[in-house]
């Protein structure tokens, strides 16, 4: 700067000097030709030194001038390079907290509807530079439908100065389609006479902390609207082994009649009382001191001192940086499923008492009746070998020798049933259908011949592993025997026996075409001890109830499916292992 002045003034006194020696060269050139006086040569000597003195004081006015000019010019331009430097930083700072808190940053000039945006729209949102619009519809049309018609309302309102700020939540629609949670805030820029011309806005994404607040609202929801009992404590064990309480939920109140004032700042210990389980109690302080989870089922007491059975587990909270923070208990009074627990294990109890008295007297009243029972047969054997004439005594012995025969047969149905009910541990063995039914075959051969049913038999190579042999044979036996028994008289009867492997079952069937039951009226009584269908002068209805407790000793199942005037069909499934 100091170097330009110096030119400059030497460059002006250059110009002086040349200006002042072409006039003094004009004057000489002038007087040359014209006779002067020689005084007046003296003076025009004299005027080269004068112009020469103002030449030299013009040179150093000019010089002073140039000098507080650029005295002045330096102060200006360090001043607007003070301020260059602070709008740099400001810009600087701008984007450093910019990228600091995630903002997005608008600028609406209001008369062009001109929209700029700063890189928070491409980091955020995913726009590439050149998709981003310039004008208040692009930012209006990326407003979630559902939320655009409130924002804008607000925000018209603002514009017109009828609301002192404006700030609003809406969706803003990323490049990908999805929408993002924003909190946005503006501020007007007013010209001279208070006319909105231009809009400031910071756009933050409040996506993560609008879901916590869904998930916490969700959490919320469930604490004060579950059936269960909440409770919350700090961790703080300084005073009591249990930390004070800071949360109940109106569950709680319920549950033991203390309303939350009363037991917020007290430790849970003051639930416990003489009847409450210490060993409990130890292993809920001992979980606390290690800060592990704690299930724990005791007596508690409520308000008004009642006593009640608590089951409530203490599950450790932490932080985000992994640190305790919190206790949280689920309680539920369980004093009626500890009632029902009682009931059940008395009537276990007296059933098993029960049980145990019907199988001796089973057994008492078999052994006691065998022995006069075998002496009537006795007596009665004697009866056949003597001759008697009287007809009504001959009658009379008849039909006493008829009940002691049917009575020494329900004795011995009774024996059956009390061995397989008596006898869970079964022996067990392989064995062949074929050879089973073969043998089965063989006992109603007298049967089969008298009655000639057409026996279709389709049992697979299959051996049946633990099952026991004399069950197996029962079964077949009982089931054919019914079969012929309840066959139909306008028609030949037909029976299919077979078996197949399904998975690790083998299911074995028994199908006929005979009388059939009614199901609709007998389902429940089907394999009952005692029951009869029909009025057939053989049938005891103990064959069926035999069969049952055979199959469910192996470890099997049966189910009926009958149609009367059609047939029956009988399914046992066994593991086939």
């Amino acid at each position: 700067m100091k170097n330009n002045s110096n030119k400059i003034t030497l460059t002006y006194v250059l110009i002086l000097l040349f200006v002042a020696v072409v006039g003094h060269k004009f004057v000489i050139s002038f007087s040359a030709n014209t006779p002067i006086e020689e005084t007046t040569k003296i003076v025009l000597k004299y005027s080269y030194i004068k112009d020469l003195v103002l030449i030299l004081f013009s040179s150093l006015f000019f010089k002073y001038i140039l000098y507080n000019n650029d005295k002045k010019n330096k102060s200006i331009f360090e001043k607007l390079q003070e301020t260059n430097n602070e709008i740099i930083e400001s810009n600087e700072r701008y984007d450093i907290v910019a990228k600091a808190t995630s903002d997005t940053i608008w600028d609406w000039k209001i008369e062009e509807d001109s929209f700029l945006w700063n890189k928070g729209i491409q980091g955020v949102f995913g726009y590439a530079k050149e998709d981003v619009g310039k004008t208040s519809k692009w930012w209006f049309d990326r407003i979630h439908p559902e939320d655009s018609l409130k924002m804008s309302v607000k925000l018209y309102s603002f514009l017109e100065q009828k609301t002192e700020k404006w700030q609003d939540e809406y969706r803003f629609q990323c490049a990908d389609g999805s929408y993002k949670y924003v909190f946005d805030r503006g501020f007007l820029v007013k010209d001279k006479d208070g006319k909105p011309i231009r809009m400031i806005g910071a756009i933050q994404d409040v996506t993560k902390q609008k879901e916590e607040e869904q998930r916490l609202r969700l959490l919320e929801t469930v604490i004060t609207q579950t059936k269960d009992a909440v409770m919350i404590t700090d961790i703080d064990t300084s005073e009591n082994v249990i930390p004070n309480i800071i949360f109940v939920n109106s569950a709680f109140t319920d549950m033991t009649g203390y309303p939350a004032e009363e037991v917020i700042g007290k430790s849970p210990a003051m639930f416990f009382g003489p009847k409450s389980d210490i060993m409990e109690f130890d292993k809920l302080k001992t979980a606390i001191q290690e800060y592990k989870e704690c299930f724990v089922e005791t007596i508690s007491y409520k308000k008004n001192k009642e006593e009640f059975w608590v089951n409530f587990s203490m599950i450790p909270v932490t932080n985000k940086d992994g640190e305790h923070s919190h206790w949280i208990s689920i309680q539920r009074d369980v004093t009626e499923e500890k009632e029902r627990d009682k009931e059940r294990e008395q009537l276990i109890r007296e059933l098993t008492q029960n049980n145990k008295d019907l199988k001796q007297f089973s057994y008492i009243t078999s052994h006691n009746l065998r022995a006069p029972l075998s002496n009537l047969t006795g007596l009665l054997n004697l009866l056949d070998d003597m001759t008697i004439e009287d007809p009504e005594l001959k009658e009379i012995i008849s039909g006493f020798s008829k009940s002691t025969h049917l009575l020494n047969e329900t004795i011995n149905d009774l024996v059956k049933v009390v061995i397989i009910k008596d006898n869970p541990s079964i022996e067990k063995e392989k064995v062949l259908i074929k050879e089973i039914f073969e043998n089965v075959f063989n006992q109603l051969s007298f049967l089969i011949s008298l009655h000639k049913p057409i026996l279709k038999i389709d049992l697979e190579e299959v051996t049946i592993l633990n099952i026991n042999k004399s069950y197996l044979e029962s079964i077949f036996l009982n089931l054919l025997t019914n079969s012929i028994k309840y066959r139909a008289e306008n028609r030949q009867l037909r029976v299919t026996i077979s078996s197949k492997v399904v998975d690790d079952n083998l299911v074995l069937t028994f199908k006929d075409n005979g009388i059939g039951i009614d199901l609709h009226r007998n389902k429940d009584k089907i394999f009952g001890l005692y029951q009869r269908f029909h009025n057939h002068p053989d049938s005891k209805g103990l064959g069926l109830y035999l069969v049952k407790s055979q199959v469910e000793a192996m470890g099997g199942t049966i189910t009926v499916e009958s149609e009367i005037g059609k047939g029956t069909t009988f399914t046992i499934i066994f593991k086939n292992n």
